[in-house]
């Protein structure tokens, strides 16, 4: 795998340039790559090294790359909504980390537009921020064995929703009725690197 590294730095610019430098390495189909991963502010390159002209490869990413460079600003997208109902196991401790009430954790999560910085830990699990820095709670260190799918967490400036039944340790403040992976869709994944996210609490449109 090649890994390339933009600025190292949690910035919607740089994580639109690593997602673009992606998407133009694969439209131009170089033999050998099996995917390309971009991440906050890194692309994986994923290739077989018996079948890369790894030379014509890296001349590709340096070509496109650079092509990306004076990339300053993000074209308008709409938002995708995801209902929730808030009232996860972690609602509370959120709320008194915040010290604040119930009530005021969900207004602050559910009033920001969020942006999937990459994908990751398991398919269709989207990386979103920023969260409100007040209601910024640490992960459990301690992970739960099961996390339904559909549970909303926070972990940090982070958060997310758990697309399948599986370990994790974020703190948990609501669940969605959304499926946000299914391998049977077209595109199995909800959310995609660059997407924009608004979470609706149950009720409101």
């Amino acid at each position: 795998m090649l890994l390339v590294e933009l600025e190292p730095a949690i910035d919607p610019v740089i994580n639109e340039r690593a997602i673009l430098l992606g998407s133009r390495i694969r439209a131009r189909q170089p033999r050998g790559v099996r995917d390309v991963a971009p991440g906050y502010s890194t692309l994986g390159v994923h290739f077989d090294p018996l079948h890369t002209d790894l030379a014509a490869l890296e001349q590709i990413i340096e070509s496109e790359f650079a092509a990306l460079s004076s990339l300053e600003s993000i074209a308008d997208r709409t938002p995708i909504e995801i209902p929730v109902s808030y009232g996860g196991p972690d609602l509370d401790a959120v709320a008194a980390h915040a010290g604040c009430s119930t009530a005021d954790v969900i207004k602050r999560h559910s009033e920001r537009t969020y942006r999937v910085y990459m994908l990751g830990f398991v398919a269709g699990f989207a990386y979103m921020g920023r969260v409100d820095p007040s209601i910024a709670m640490p992960r459990h260190r301690v992970p739960r064995e099961r996390v339904p799918a559909g549970s909303v967490g926070i972990a940090g400036l982070q958060t997310g929703v758990y697309p399948v039944d599986s370990p994790g340790g974020w703190q948990l403040i609501g669940h969605t009725p959304a499926v946000m992976f299914d391998a049977n869709r077209d595109r199995p994944s909800l959310l995609a690197a660059g997407d924009l996210v608004r979470f609706v609490p149950a009720g409101k449109s």
